[in-house]
């Protein structure tokens, strides 16, 4: 009866979303209210189902984007990303190693906060021989996070008064997960939401670099890198719409339904914060991903302003 009763809510959570009566940050806030009361239906599936539900709307984002603008911001932000991606890195190994934590469990916390919060973790969990409890610890705290920021982001926007740009480019350095990164970005503007996607896609390549580290670093052998080749699919999607090869009301739709899948990935993944989770490994791998946060973020915001 339980298990029927969460199904049913489930359910009828992501056709309210779908119709786009909700918007991001009150999704996510639901997946986690959700957590509480009722046994997720997906989660053995939902870490696949976010991966594939992010893919398939940035793809759709793509289609209200044009090619010359997303080449201009990537050049614009190419510093500031490799910068913030070697200082966090850096920092990440150090203080794992102060701290005193499970260096697979502080480098995978340390690569989502670098590059792509989930996609990172799970692209460099294999290639280091992480066992499935440090992944989950990982996750779970870039996750929570990532939840945290999506609340707070767009306020301090404001505070800072940051333009469009500003806020864009600051939420694609300093917050982990795109999923996250996208939402808020989505409730500051539409401006904001493509600097921001576009910035932390080619941020999402450096994966290849840094799986490239992560094997001579942990001397691993045989492990393949995982590439984002949805990236391609993304790019392919600028150029249509640069191109006006699709009429114009079709792309707008395409771009509508990508923001509302957006904001059914982020309920999903509200529904896959389980605080109980995050206990088994203590107090210090959240004080690490709260240090390079807290870094990241003031470093890249200063830059911004500057």
């Amino acid at each position: 009866m339980k298990a029927t009763i969460s199904k049913s809510v489930y359910a009828l959570t992501t056709i309210v979303i779908l119709l786009g009566f909700i918007n991001s940050a009150t999704a996510l806030a639901l997946g986690f209210l959700f957590t509480l009361l009722f046994t997720n239906p997906l989660q053995s599936h939902s870490h696949k189902v976010i991966s594939y539900l992010l893919k398939i709307s940035i793809i759709g984002l793509g289609f209200g984007m044009l090619f010359k603008e997303t080449l201009q911001t990537s050049k614009h932000a190419f510093g500031l990303t490799v910068c913030s991606i070697i200082l966090t890195v850096t920092l990440g190994l150090l203080f794992s190693k102060l701290l005193k934590i499970d260096l697979k469990l502080g480098h995978l916390i340390t690569s989502g906060t670098a590059i792509c919060g989930g996609s990172a973790i799970a692209a460099i969990a294999p290639i280091i021989k992480a066992k499935s409890t440090i992944i989950s610890v990982a996750l779970g705290i870039v996750f929570l996070l990532n939840s945290i920021a999506l609340f707070v982001f767009p306020p301090l926007g404001h505070l800072f008064n940051l333009t469009q740009e500003q806020f864009g480019l600051w939420c694609a350095i300093a917050i982990h997960d795109t999923t996250s990164v996208v939402g808020a970005a989505m409730a500051y503007g539409d401006e904001a939401l493509k600097i921001a996607t576009t910035v932390k896609l080619s941020r999402t390549l450096w994966i290849i670099p840094l799986s490239i580290f992560s094997i001579f670093y942990f001397k691993t052998k045989g492990e393949k890198i995982s590439i984002p080749y949805f990236i391609l699919l993304f790019i392919a999607a600028i150029v249509i719409n640069s191109y006006s090869i699709l009429p114009e009301s079709m792309t707008a739709t395409i771009v509508l339904i990508a923001k509302r899948l957006l904001v059914l990935t982020l309920f999903i993944v509200g529904s896959t914060l389980y605080v109980k989770d995050l206990k088994a490994f203590g107090i210090k791998p959240l004080i690490l991903a709260l240090a390079l946060w807290v870094f990241i973020s003031t470093v890249s915001l200063i830059y911004i302003l500057n």
